[in-house]
């Protein structure tokens, strides 16, 4: 029996996925196995190899979204799941709207980007 989840996101842009994994200082591999329990693996287009025995793991759909997987009880073992899907996910948010603005077109934009 897997312990692997499947979530559904909006990430569509892998190098910007990875670049953003990069940014939190996390390691990525494309085209590896994600980490599971008992050594269970499955293979995902890109990786976040996280502290610890579990990993993130990103696959394409014919849509060219990505679905997220991971066996979410492990990496709860030594992360804050949620805090670390949203961090990755706000990051995401930020470097995608960061090269849609460099886009042609764009650049003359009077872009000014807020966080709060």
């Amino acid at each position: 029996m897997s312990h692997f989840s499947t979530l559904r996101t909006k990430v569509t842009d892998a190098e910007v996925l990875m670049t953003s994994l990069r940014d939190l200082g996390i390691s990525v591999k494309s085209d590896a196995d994600v980490r599971g329990y008992n050594g269970q693996r499955v293979r995902s287009d890109i990786v976040a190899i996280l502290e610890g025995d579990y990993d993130l793991g990103w696959s394409r759909n014919a849509d060219g979204s990505f679905d997220l997987i991971a066996d979410l009880w492990g990496v709860a073992k030594k992360h804050n799941q949620t805090e670390l899907i949203n961090s990755i996910n706000q990051k995401y948010a930020v470097n995608k709207t960061l090269a849609e603005v460099k886009r042609p077109g764009l650049q003359n934009a009077n872009v000014k980007l807020v966080l709060q």
